[in-house]
């Protein structure tokens, strides 16, 4: 176990602006309980949950999209009340961060102690026997319970997933919730080898983490991007790239592929949704896990019922996909794209970076 009883920790007090976000030295160090174990935490990813648990932007009332102006500042009209992703409100004080990676330092009852000193990143779904699809069942590491923006961190011991790599604490906090959701979000299409995937956001942590994965499928990708993260992309394994604000933004997307597209990834919704949607093939398929640019789309049914297209979203991660996702890892198929890191104590700064856009793949904490 540590032997601090006080820890540093960035401390969310409410929802609001950057300026809800809290550096303390005085936190308590947390104490596995039964099943679980602490961990010392040597980098923490940040993702789009941090911010919209913060802004609350998952409340109804909220109508635009995250932009480094909003995020920064919150949303006026939001109700806290429906703060959280499942429409539930969060506690508070709350640490978040859901991108753990670090060693294992103590457990509580019924864990191996054998454990201590393992490295591992978390598996951020705690999920609960039976219908895991249930919202009761169904709880978010650093959204219903303290996350990993923090030295120290608990977690239920089957989350705590051991690897064996060179990679640094840093280069493994970009993997937990973008690989996950990205690789949910691909599984949701069934996407199959020799098809063509358009994935909008492919630069972000959860698209450049997709455009691996759909490669990793034999598929075709095409990127929708910035035109500054072209070559990013293409090193990737992207076929093509689209810039992003193209007016005619579907008619793109067919001529980078040749033809209509299998299937749509999409992170971002707000105004891109519409073309994707235009640039499927009949029977194509669209996913979604973000709206980053805005969750209200105009829509014509038609388009779904004449094209029979099948449209699904995808928040809730199926057991065992981040041990699979470890697999790939320790065999080198996945690259970490640490595009930057901060100090814990510059988490605000870090968020803004995020909010901003500028980088291709994932922004980390680093708490030592």
């Amino acid at each position: 176990m540590s032997s601090q009883s006080v820890m540093r920790a960035v401390v969310l007090s409410g929802h609001g602006g950057l300026d809800k976000l809290h550096y303390r030295e005085d936190w308590p160090v947390p104490v596995p309980a039964v099943g679980q174990v602490l961990i010392r935490v040597g980098a923490c990813g940040l993702n789009n949950t941090d911010i919209n648990t913060r802004t609350a932007w998952y409340s109804k009332s909220v109508t635009d999209g995250i932009t480094p102006s909003t995020g920064s500042d919150g949303f006026a009209n939001a109700r806290s009340e429906e703060g959280s992703w499942g429409g539930a409100p969060v506690r508070f004080p709350l640490i978040q961060g859901a991108d753990v990676a670090g060693t294992i330092v103590g457990v509580g009852e019924g864990v191996d102690p054998a454990r201590v000193g393992e490295r591992v990143i978390v598996d951020p779904w705690l999920l609960g026997t039976g219908d895991w699809m249930d919202l009761a069942n169904a709880i978010y590491f650093g959204s219903e319970c303290d996350g990993g923006f923090a030295e120290y961190t608990v977690i239920r011991s089957g989350n705590a997933l051991r690897l064996n790599t060179d990679l640094s604490d840093a280069e493994l906090a970009t993997f937990p919730c973008a690989y996950t959701t990205a690789e949910n979000l691909v599984a949701r299409t069934d996407l199959r080898p020799g098809e063509t995937v358009v994935i909008a956001g492919a630069s972000g942590g959860v698209g450049s983490a997709a455009v691996q994965l759909c490669r990793l499928r034999g598929a075709r990708v095409v990127a929708i991007a910035s035109p500054s993260k072209v070559a990013s992309l293409r090193e990737l394994g992207a076929h093509a790239v689209v810039d992003r604000n193209t007016p005619a933004l579907s008619d793109a997307i067919r001529s980078a592929a040749g033809g209509q597209v299998d299937v749509a990834i999409d992170v971002v919704g707000g105004k891109s949704f519409s073309h994707l949607i235009e640039a499927l093939r009949q029977g194509g398929r669209y996913s979604s896990s973000g709206a980053i640019s805005g969750p209200t789309v105009e829509f014509d049914l038609r388009q779904l019922i004449y094209k029979d297209l099948q449209l699904t979203g995808a928040t809730i991660v199926p057991p065992g996909t981040a041990k699979r996702l470890v697999g790939l890892i320790e065999q080198g198929l996945l690259k970490p794209l640490l595009a930057a890191q901060y100090p814990l104590r510059e988490l605000p700064q870090a968020q803004q970076a995020f909010m901003d856009k500028q980088h291709v793949g994932n922004i980390v904490v680093t708490t030592h």
